[in-house]
């Protein structure tokens, strides 16, 4: 499988890229995704020197800004043909304070959702292009709301609501393309919400404050936290597994529990079409993107395979 991560310097994107570059022989291809370089270079020499896979990159991509994201999708799809897999799982989690991105949007929505929003989209026809069955895992959680008349949380912002705005505009989004896809004339492409069910021990802790990171360190000895390899081996099969199985999971927000990948109850709101379709509205306005407003045209019309340039 070929497989492009976002996040994957750190918590659960790395923890997944480690685990899929040393199973099944290392025949695994892995595109690491991040912000920096050095930390993206030293990812890749230590999960090479762990598993001995050779087919490990790195692409450089800042998310907060959407010139990024536009120049990424260009270099991907100029060196790939196909991908069978995209990990959505990139984000901002705790914050001191709102930060504005250079594009004039609350960091935690652009990051977490807007800019993947705009990276998925670009790449869905190399997904299409896949052998064994395209798919992409959404990294998400339960709860959130939309704060329609503040999208940007411009006033009464705190990191938990901004992270679970993105949160559920994440479920939105997979659900919506789920449906677009599952059309008699669509590929058969797959989008699937995983939440992990127990906090990851990460790098994130290093940044928090000194009571949450006592707290932490107290539920860490109480077993509440799993290490970024025991997630990436939850999480694999989701990776791995043949196209018919990814696709009964399709469209569903799922979490490993007793040994077995089981389902979720979704709220309503997320599979409202009229608020997935003002969402999707909103998000094609605020990327301003040609390429990508056409992609959006093509799905909507379900005029596939469709046209990308």
């Amino acid at each position: 499988m070929k497989v492009l991560i976002t996040g994957a310097t750190n918590g659960m994107g790395k923890g997944v890229a480690k685990v899929l570059a040393g199973i099944d022989n290392q025949k695994h291809e892995i595109i690491l995704m991040g912000r920096s370089k050095e930390l993206g270079e030293a990812t890749i020499r230590e999960i090479g020197n762990f598993t001995m896979n050779t087919k490990l990159s790195f692409v450089l991509c800042d998310l907060t800004r959407l010139s990024d994201v536009r120049n990424t999708i260009n270099q991907i799809k100029s060196k790939h043909e196909y991908l069978d897999c995209i990990f959505i799982n990139a984000g901002l989690g705790y914050a001191a304070k709102r930060v504005e991105t250079e594009d004039g949007m609350d960091s935690h929505f652009q990051v977490n959702y807007l800019s993947q929003f705009m990276l998925t989209l670009n790449l869905l026809n190399l997904l299409e292009n896949s052998q064994k069955g395209g798919r992409v895992i959404f990294n998400v959680t339960r709860g959130g709301k939309i704060f329609w008349e503040d999208i940007q949380m411009k006033n009464g912002w705190s990191f938990e609501p901004a992270i679970h705005q993105a949160m559920v505009a994440k479920r939105m989004f997979l659900v919506k393309l789920h449906d677009l896809y599952k059309g008699v004339n669509a590929p058969k492409v797959s989008f699937i919400g995983f939440e992990i069910s127990k906090t990851v021990w990460s790098n994130q802790l290093n940044i928090i404050p000194v009571s949450m990171k006592i707290m932490a360190t107290v539920m860490k000895f109480l077993g509440t936290f799993i290490s970024i390899e025991e997630c990436g081996k939850i999480m694999a099969p989701l990776f791995t597994e043949s196209q018919e199985e990814s696709l009964k999971r399709s469209g569903k927000f799922i979490t490993w529990k007793k040994n077995e990948f089981i389902g979720l109850k979704e709220e309503e709101t997320v599979f409202d079409q009229e608020m997935q379709e003002r969402l999707w509205n909103i998000s094609l306005e605020l990327c301003n993107d040609e390429a990508t407003s056409g992609i959006s045209e093509s799905l909507l019309s379900q005029s596939f395979p469709f046209q990308q340039q």
